[in-house]
């Protein structure tokens, strides 16, 4: 009576067994050594000569790279060795390598395998997560040719000594919002489990070293804000400035988007690096200079503090911006003390056509400090003799910090419309002034706007207007100051900041000048 019952039994436990998704090492003996004894000597040496995270806080996440272990594994170990045994699943994310499709390909059973064993899925947690959004699904032929997670887990499983699972997902075709929604449904499927978020990306593909540290520094800085759309925005700033050979500024950027919304939601929120370096200093046999992938890697924290992305900028590179500035006007000049009649384009201009400024100076596509190589909103003062002279700028952050200072320093120069444009004549006796400002917000109303604190920009039926926070020097009664913003910078009527149609948008600068 019992051998029917036991048979059925086995039948199902072999069928779930043919089910799952085992996939076995695709790249032993090209990425990373395929012997067993080899590969423990390669990661343990790896981990032995790491300099892991000690600080406070607990490691929620880490950012690793992918390549093969002669390249990347010497960076990636900085990441690994920060780890503690604490965690029960280690969520795996990158971004799909070896075939296109839409959405997020989740392996939902079965077990990566390495010469080390195998790394079983976490199969409730997938289910769980490919119930909670559609996006996420279980795909596991996604998996079976990209390298970029199998080359995850002889790390975890040198370092991890207690037994743990795994949760493999590629990301595909997604736009903004599809990530958002991806990343912040993970992100609350983890709150209170004991899981570690592994984002998988190398940087920049191809472009010199030289090129390749000024594009992968500054994205890395880009991912101290801990800020997916100010990441994101930082990764599309830099593609658009193609410094010859690069293809993408980081492989796997919308694991990093997606991860970045996931860890805010587990409460991580700082990131702090801890190795950088690229194909040809890891390996110059195999990596010529002038051809290089960039590596990085981090660990991402919670209960450590807030994030350690700072938007000031040194005193040196305070010197270096207002340079920039006064430099690209000297160079507008042609001989006859006249500026050349070339366009700048992209920079916030008035409803009146003004006369086209000159193009701004022959610069490196990329500037050797990174931070010049942020998203940055901007505007460039010129003052003479104590009075305004000029000034122009960009609100939202759509150019990098450099470009955005020459840009509006040469249209503050030539383009502003209340003024003629500047005479070489004049320029000695004029006076730089940059002011970096913070992120707009939308306000209620003129209420919230708070005098000699707040830089204030309305909009109302297509016209708009800015006061940056230091000409409350001039107009220190807020309802001067919003009349004067409304009728001179907006061209409305005087009385329109109280209409409650009009929008206001709040934010604050930091603002330096040339000492002369």
């Amino acid at each position: 009576m019992l051998k029917r019952p036991v048979f059925f039994a086995i039948f199902l436990l072999l069928a779930g067994a043919a089910g799952a998704a085992a996939r076995e090492p695709q790249f032993a003996g090209s990425f990373y050594p395929a012997a067993p004894a080899e590969l423990t000597a390669a990661v343990d040496k790896a981990l032995a000569a790491a300099k892991p995270y000690k600080g406070k806080g607990k490691v929620a996440g880490i950012l690793v790279p992918h390549a093969g272990y002669v390249f990347s594994g010497g960076v990636a170990a900085h990441a690994f060795a920060s780890l503690k045994d604490q965690y029960d699943t280690v969520v795996l994310l990158g971004s799909a390598h070896a075939e296109g499709f839409a959405g997020a390909a989740v392996m939902a059973s079965g077990h990566y395998a390495t010469p080390l064993g195998k790394a079983e899925v976490d199969a409730r947690l997938a289910a769980a997560l490919i119930k909670k959004n559609p996006f996420f699904r279980d795909y596991p032929r996604a998996h079976a040719r990209d390298h970029n997670l199998e080359v995850q887990i002889p790390f975890l499983q040198r370092r991890l000594k207690k037994p743990f699972r795994i949760l493999p997902v590629l990301f595909g075709r997604a736009d903004e919002k599809e990530l958002e929604a991806a990343g912040r449904a993970l992100g609350r499927l983890l709150k209170g489990r004991k899981v570690l978020l592994l984002i998988s990306t190398d940087l920049s593909h191809y472009p010199s070293s030289a090129d390749a540290r000024r594009s992968d520094l500054a994205l890395l800085k880009a991912l101290e804000k801990m800020d997916p759309a100010y990441f994101r925005l930082a990764h599309s700033l830099l593609a658009s400035k193609k410094p010859e050979g690069l293809e993408t500024p980081a492989c796997g950027s919308s694991a990093v988007e997606a991860g970045l919304h996931a860890l805010r939601e587990v409460g991580a929120a700082r990131f702090d690096l801890l190795g950088y370096s690229d194909s040809h200093r890891e390996y110059p046999a195999g990596s010529p200079e002038t051809r290089v992938v960039g590596y990085g890697s981090g660990v991402f924290l919670a209960g450590a503090g807030p994030a350690s992305f700072s938007p000031s900028p040194s005193r040196e590179q305070k010197k270096e911006l207002l340079r920039l500035a006064r430099r690209a006007v000297e160079r507008a000049f042609d001989g006859t003390g006249r500026h050349s009649p070339q366009s700048v384009p992209g920079v916030i201009r008035p409803a009146e056509t003004p006369p086209a400024p000159p193009a701004p100076p022959a610069l490196p596509v990329l500037a050797d400090d990174p931070f010049l190589n942020l998203p940055a909103g901007v505007f460039v003062t010129l003052n003479k003799s104590g009075a305004l002279r000029g000034c122009i700028g960009n609100v939202s952050p759509s150019y990098t910090l450099r470009d955005a200072v020459v840009r509006n320093a040469l249209s503050a120069a030539f383009e502003d419309r209340r003024f003629e444009p500047l005479s070489a004549d004049e320029l000695p006796l004029v006076r730089f002034e940059i002011s970096l400002l913070s992120p707009l917000e939308l306000a209620a109303g003129h209420d919230e706007v708070k005098p000699g604190v707040h830089g204030v920009a309305i909009s109302k039926k297509g016209k708009s207007g800015l006061f940056l926070p230091q000409v409350w020097g001039q107009l220190p009664s807020k309802e001067v100051f919003l009349g004067e913003l409304c009728e001179q910078k907006a061209g409305l009527p005087r009385d329109c900041w109280k209409d409650k149609t009009t929008e206001f948008y709040l934010f604050t600068s930091e603002s330096f000048e040339e000492l002369r």
